[in-house]
Formats: structure tokens, sequence, C-alpha cells
């Protein structure tokens, strides 16, 4: 009896112990899951993919750097991996959903290559139903465009030298543009108002036209410059020449040394641009506009080739937009550039134009409808293809400017993996920006960044920036001479520099070593 009782108590004073010890035990395996490196690592690892034992150096680095002030209240993803496996080195919130902005257009570009090959070109028509008599061409002329983003004045110049070569002087029918390639949907669906006349949210057609070999499609350059003196409205050059938009002129020019504050803008649902503000003498302003309809633009501009050439619309003849008849005869015929050299421009200057409109062309040569809806339908197809989770992509647009697009850092990052055994891989990888190279085709976004002794010429990565947003992933070369992969997606950010940080990650790649 007395043993059992001694044992009982015992016992219970080892259960007092252990109550009392609970809550100690209870805070402290908490205090591990509050903090922020901490909550990172359990909750954003994927089930079935597990971050590396042997970058535990490389793991501390990426930490300290993310431990930023200017990260709190951001929604930041970090998946870095190496190229040669796809094995997972590094995992910050890399299954969160977030806004890509220009990152998009990898997807856009790797599901062109995919589907149209890299050899795919664009092409542009100019056909007649009608017949020459003489040198009068007794019928309708069609400008038929489909799809080229690449087209020029010196094209439509050609193609106008083409027709007078032919014999053609005049002609006694409408002067038609064909944009019936693609639908007639010009925006993509989340593109704000007021970004509306900028080159960047330029409207889609299948006939449009580029003003320089940047190729910002649908686009007119408007260059001010100041008048002869001080209290002059300042002279409007356009490029190129055309009389489809209006200027409404309410600048002043002002003396040297004053302060340059001159606005460009596009009037809403109008081709009327308003110039205002103040323009030093000793200054000058240069703006890329987006037109109201660019296959109107596109049909004027071709108008001015033609007269150039001497060949005049008669009777009552104008310039028009419609449908060019099945049994037309082609009078003359332009190629755009391969796709791989499209690519070009598209990443290394994120050219929006592109990606919208090689999304509606994947729509009409794979789905036989040139839209939106149909387009990413073929890039969705050309990511599954690649094993990506499509259940946690959402696809807006080509180019990236939604707000709506979202993409987890782990799924670009296993994107940018599964690819480097397409025999196109070569064409994507130098097509993207290269940290540090001053030549703007080469360097493209990152001919700034990225500058330093590790880096310079060792990364090859797409940009991405939108109010709030902002975006790196590719590949970066390291100490060891292997190859990395790396996404980077910052949202939410109200101030400080997300570059800055995205470049610390990526050069703490460039000099890690695994092998010391």
């Amino acid at each position: 009896m007395c043993f059992s009782k001694k044992m009982r108590n015992i016992l219970f004073t080892v259960l007092i112990i252990a109550l009392v010890c609970i809550p100690f035990v209870i805070k402290e395996s908490n205090s591990n899951v509050v903090a922020s490196d901490q909550i990172t690592k359990v909750d954003s690892k994927q089930p079935n993919e597990k971050v590396s034992m042997t970058a535990t150096e490389l793991q501390e680095k990426l930490d300290a750097i993310l431990h930023k002030s200017q990260l709190q209240g951001t929604s930041t993803g970090v998946s870095i991996r190496k190229a040669s496996d796809g094995e997972l080195l590094y995992n910050h919130s890399g299954e969160m959903r977030l806004h890509p902005a220009s990152n998009q257009k990898i997807l856009t570009a790797i599901a062109a290559l995919s589907t149209l090959g890299e050899d795919y070109r664009f092409s542009t028509e100019v056909l007649t139903g009608g017949k020459l008599r003489g040198k009068v061409l007794h019928g309708n002329l069609y400008l038929k465009g489909k799809g080229d983003p690449t087209l020029l004045k010196d094209d439509l110049d050609h193609f106008a030298k083409q027709l007078k070569e032919q014999g053609i002087r005049k002609v006694k029918g409408n002067l038609v543009g064909d944009d019936n390639w693609f639908d007639d949907v010009r925006l993509a669906t989340d593109i704000n108002w007021d970004d509306e006349s900028n080159y960047t949210a330029a409207q889609i057609s299948a006939l449009t036209l580029s003003p320089n070999t940047d190729y910002d499609s649908g686009t007119v350059i408007v260059q001010v410059l100041p008048g002869e003196k001080a209290g002059d409205q300042p002279k409007v050059v356009l490029s190129p020449d055309t009389d489809y938009v209006s200027i409404n002129n309410k600048a002043k020019t002002t003396a040297k040394g004053t302060s340059k504050n001159i606005s460009v803008q596009r009037d809403h649902g109008t081709n009327t641009i308003t110039i205002s503000g103040n323009l030093p003498l000793d200054s000058s302003s240069k703006s890329w506009i987006a037109v109201w309809e660019p296959t109107g633009y596109v049909v004027d501009v071709f108008r001015k080739s033609l007269e150039k050439q001497g060949i005049a619309l008669i009777g009552n003849s104008k310039p028009t937009v419609g449908k060019t008849p099945k049994d037309a005869e082609i009078l003359a015929k332009k190629d755009s550039m391969p796709l791989k050299e499209l690519l070009v421009p598209f990443l290394k200057l994120s050219n929006n134009g592109h990606g919208e409109i090689v999304v509606k062309e994947m729509g009409r040569v794979i789905k036989e409808e040139g839209s939106w809806d149909k387009g990413l339908d073929v890039v969705e197809e050309a990511l599954s293809s690649n094993g990506l989770a499509m259940e946690t992509i959402r696809l807006r647009d080509g180019a990236g400017m939604s707000h709506k697009n979202l993409l987890p850092a782990n799924q670009l990052s296993k994107l940018l993996f599964e690819i480097q055994d397409e025999s196109w891989f070569p064409v994507f990888e130098q097509a993207l920006p290269v940290g540090g190279e001053p030549e703007r085709m080469v360097g493209g976004t990152l001919r700034y960044r990225l500058t330093g002794d590790a880096t310079k010429g060792k990364v090859h990565a797409k940009t991405g920036s939108l109010t709030g947003v902002n975006t790196l992933s590719g590949y970066v070369t390291n100490k060891d001479g292997e190859k990395l992969i790396f996404s980077i997606m910052m949202n939410n950010y109200i101030q400080g520099s997300m570059p800055q940080i995205q470049d610390a990650i990526v050069t703490a790649l460039a000099e890690h070593s695994f092998e010391e």
C-alpha cells in the first residue's frame, strides 16, 4: 500500500511539472513558426518538390537579401533551380500566385516557338478585283494585313513602286484596308482607359504600321521642336507623315534654361493629339502615341506613298476599310522577318504590341480565329505540354499588361527548365536581354543593370514592370560555370527599388560556388 501511494505521489508530481511546462513548449514552438523566413520555407514548398540540402549557404545568402525593410508588406516569390536537372535550390513563396508583368512575354514567346516555329513569317498583300485598262486600274485596290507588326512606311513605298512598275497610274476604285485576318477587338480586356494613348497599349489590328525599327506597331512618333523665339508655338513633326491624326497645339516655346514641361496625349476616342506645356528653346520632345483604329492609319500612309509615285485615286474613289474578295489577284506581297528575329525586339525591348499580335496569330493559325480567347487557348496548351500546373495559372493577355494575370515563380522556373531541350531554345535564350551589355539590341532592358564582373554578359533574363509589380526571370552562370534558373516576382510594393534587390539576388547566384 505504501509503495502504491508513493508511486501515485511521484506520478502526480510528474503530471504537475508537465502541465507547467506545456505553455513554454508551445510558446517556443510558435516563435519558430512566426519568423517570416520560417513561414516561407514551411508554407511555400511544393508537396513533391524539396529544396536541396546542399544549398544551405546559398539559402542563407538569399534569405539575408530578402530580409529587407522595402519588402515588408509586399508579396514576393523567388524560385531558383539548377538548369542541369531542375533541382529546386531555393523556394521563397514559390507557389504564391503573383502578377508577372512582362514576364508574361516569356510564356507567349515559348508558345509561339512551339506552335508557329522559329521560321514563321507574317505577310502583307496588295490585291485587286479589278482590271488594268491602259494606265487606269478599274476596281478597288486592297491592302490586306495578316498581322505583320514590322510593316514600315518604306514597305508601303515599295508596294507603290511595284504598282507603278506594273503600269498603274490611276485607280478608279476605293483604296481598301483589310484587317479581317484578326477579329476587331482592339484592346486586351484589362487595359486601363488612361493607358490608351500610350505606345505600350497600342490597339491591335491585322493591318498595322510601325514608325521605326523598334516596331511599336499602331503608333505615330510625335516630335515637338521649339519655335523661332520664346512665346512662339512649338513645331510638330509626325513620323511617318500622315493626315490620319490632327494636332491641337496648346504648347509654348520658352527661354533657354527654363524648365521643360511638355504633355503629348491623344484624346480618348479620337485621333486628335493635344500638345500642352512649355518647351525651352534649347530642348525638344519625342513621344510614341497610339492611334485610334490603326487600320485607317495604314491606309492613309499608303495613299501618300501612291501619290508620291504619281498614282492617283480618281472619280469617287476614297480610302476605306473592307474585305478582300476571294478571287482578288495579288499584285505585290511582303513577308516579315522570321519569328526568331522578331523575338529580339519583342523580348529585349519588351514590345507589348508584339505580344498581343503573336497571341492572335496563334489563334488564327492553330484555331482558325484571330482572337485573344483562341490565342490564349494555344498558349495554355503549350504550357500544359511542358507539365505546368495550369490550375494555378491565369492568362489574360500576351504582353503582361493585365493585373489579372497570375503565375507562381516555381511554375515559371519549371518552364524555363523544361524548354532547354527544344531545338529552338538557343533562339529563345539569345532573344532575352543580356545583363550589362550596352548594345541596345543585346542588353535590351538589362543594358544598365547587372554590370559587375560576375554578371555582365552572364545573365539572360526578362524584366517586367507594372504599377506595384516588378519581376525578373531567366538564366545566370555562376562561379563554377554552372547555369542556374531563377524567377523573382515582387508584387504589391509602394516604394523602394525592387530591381536593386533582384540584382542582388542574381549577383549572389553568379558569385556562388557549390564546389568550395
